[in-house]
């Protein structure tokens, strides 16, 4: 199996929630745009004032989708 990255957005404050949601979705509609398969995206509550979008992807389009979306940090995705 590929090797694959999460690309992480972090979000802060008492809006985070509700920001995370909204860029996850935007995450979602970019995989679909750009067809690219095996990518998947989600949300995630850290604390009730941190919550993350994440878009996990093939380590191939790391760098590419790295300088075009920005995200905050990224790691190794292992598959649970």
């Amino acid at each position: 199996m590929t090797e694959r990255v999460k690309l992480i957005w972090d979000f802060h404050g008492p809006n985070s929630k509700h920001i995370a949601e909204h860029h996850a979705k935007h995450l979602t509609e970019f995989a679909e745009a750009k067809k690219l398969e095996n990518a998947f995206t989600g949300k995630e509550e850290i604390t009730p004032m941190h919550h993350i979008a994440y878009f996990v992807v093939d380590k191939s389009l790391m760098n590419t989708l790295r300088e075009t979306l920005k995200p905050t940090r990224g790691q190794i995705y292992d598959n649970p």
